[in-house]
């Protein structure tokens, strides 16, 4: 039976021996733990025959977790065995434990509680090593050892995937052979859509390119893309071609936030365009198209009596060839098109209480395509009838990425999910002042995501 320091100790594999303050009235004198292994014999490491014979002995520094006010320094009275094997070429060998292993200082729970107090929350490396007092060495090495054991692997079963691009550190420009080139500070991230799957991030890729996409996924398995069913992407060509080639049988679909932005932006050019060629500048503020540019961004449905005065005014005094007016139009017209309710009066995503077998999950429908016709013909007519070519160029996006938008539409599946892992992301990066090394970053990331999904 062990004696109730052990107990109150709880380090596995060794007893107290023991705890020695040596100047209880400086409270900065640290606390002295001696510890030895409770086995009586060890095997050898070549021969595998059992010892019970005592070579030698001597007293290691090891690190554990802190206990209490005073700083802790944990002794480790180490024997050395001695090998009866007379056929064995070792002669004697080192005591070993399951928490303290052959060339380490640091106890297994210490380890592990470093690997927890970094993936489990956005605190950077060195913080972590300053609350522990150890390297970052140290706690770096203990991530890489839980990443190497549990990353790799990208759950089955995955019908809903989204892609999307998040800068991983500021833009850099290096030299090489042949002049100075722009890096491509940028990072692909894949996320499982269904938010009846814990831990949705499944993986990231450096770059924001065809190659990247197309790169991750043939790393996964044939039965992995067959699975995919739905991919939310952006307005990327280099995205949708590397998806198409991968992923023949899948169906792409444009978040509809992007084209929002997108509209948002046809109407913030045309509004500078105008005020530029009616004022001369940019804009003051005693010029409505300056002092209202936020008010025209805003949705229409969400106006008061108030705005919407203000926004007649605007378009009577710095709108004389109307074309404000008009991007305001086509703006609006496309918002009630991706903002139309489903028929289904609710987004997508499959309810797993009323749906319970994964493999019979299937898609629910969104507009009908006679609700769709008549919106998307006021807005192509708009766009024809307006000759701005900030909006001509609008529509010929809508045209072009429309077999997609139409899925949005029938779907109702977004990128939502990747963005609120983009955040994270971010936030890591802030926390952390940025990362040199790729990998210590992809790393990092993906070990939250697990942390937090667990």
């Amino acid at each position: 039976m062990r004696d109730a320091t052990t107990l109150l100790f709880d380090l596995d594999g060794f007893r107290v021996v023991r705890v020695d303050v040596h100047d209880e009235d400086d409270p900065g004198a640290p606390r002295e733990v001696l510890v030895e292994g409770v086995q009586d014999e060890q095997g050898c490491p070549d021969c595998g025959v059992l010892s019970a014979a005592v070579h030698s002995r001597r007293v290691r520094v090891i690190k554990d977790l802190p206990h209490g006010r005073r700083a802790l320094r944990v002794c480790w009275d180490q024997r050395r065995w001695a090998c009866r094997e007379r056929a064995c070429r070792r002669r004697t060998f080192a005591e070993t434990s399951s928490q303290v292993g052959p060339g380490q200082r640091l106890t297994g729970r210490l380890r592990a509680q470093l690997e927890r107090a970094v993936s489990g929350s956005t605190r950077s490396a060195a913080d972590v090593a300053r609350e522990y007092a150890v390297s970052w060495w140290s706690v770096n090495h203990a991530l890489v050892v839980v990443a190497a054991s549990m990353l790799p692997r990208v759950p089955a079963g995955v019908r809903l995937l989204g892609v999307d691009e998040t800068r991983a550190r500021s833009v850099r420009w290096l030299l090489a052979e042949h002049g100075w080139r722009r890096s491509d500070p940028w990072m692909t991230s894949f996320v499982d859509l269904d938010p009846a799957h814990p831990g949705g991030l499944l993986g990231l890729a450096p770059g924001r390119s065809g190659s990247s996409v197309r790169g991750w996924l043939s790393l996964q398995s044939q039965a992995f893309r067959d699975g995919i069913e739905v991919v939310a992407v952006d307005p990327s060509a280099p995205f949708a071609a590397a998806l198409r080639d991968v992923l023949p049988h899948a169906t792409l679909a444009v978040d509809h936030w992007h084209l929002h932005r997108l509209a948002n932006l046809m109407l913030t050019q045309v509004r500078q365009r105008v005020t530029q060629q009616v004022h001369g500048h940019r804009g003051h503020a005693t010029n409505d198209s300056w002092a209202y540019r936020r008010l025209l961004l805003r949705g229409a449905r969400h106006l008061s009596d108030k705005q919407w005065r203000r926004l007649r005014a605007l378009f009577k005094a710095d709108d004389p060839t109307g074309e404000v007016q008009a991007a305001w139009a086509g703006k609006e017209l496309l918002r009630q098109l991706l903002d139309a309710p489903p028929a289904t009066g609710g987004p997508l995503v499959v309810d797993p209480r009323r749906d319970p077998d994964p493999a019979s999950r299937r898609v629910s429908a969104g507009l009908r395509p006679y609700e769709v016709r008549p919106r998307l013909g006021r807005f192509y007519d708009l766009a024809a009838r307006a000759d701005v070519p900030e909006l001509e160029r609008l529509a010929g996006t809508v045209e072009t990425w429309w077999p997609a938008i139409e899925a949005y539409l029938r779907l109702r599946v977004t990128n939502a999910r990747t963005e609120g892992y983009n955040r994270k992301i971010k936030q890591i990066k802030r926390v952390s002042c940025g990362f040199r090394n790729q990998q210590s970053y992809e790393r990092r990331i993906m070990l939250n995501n697990a942390a937090t999904a667990a």
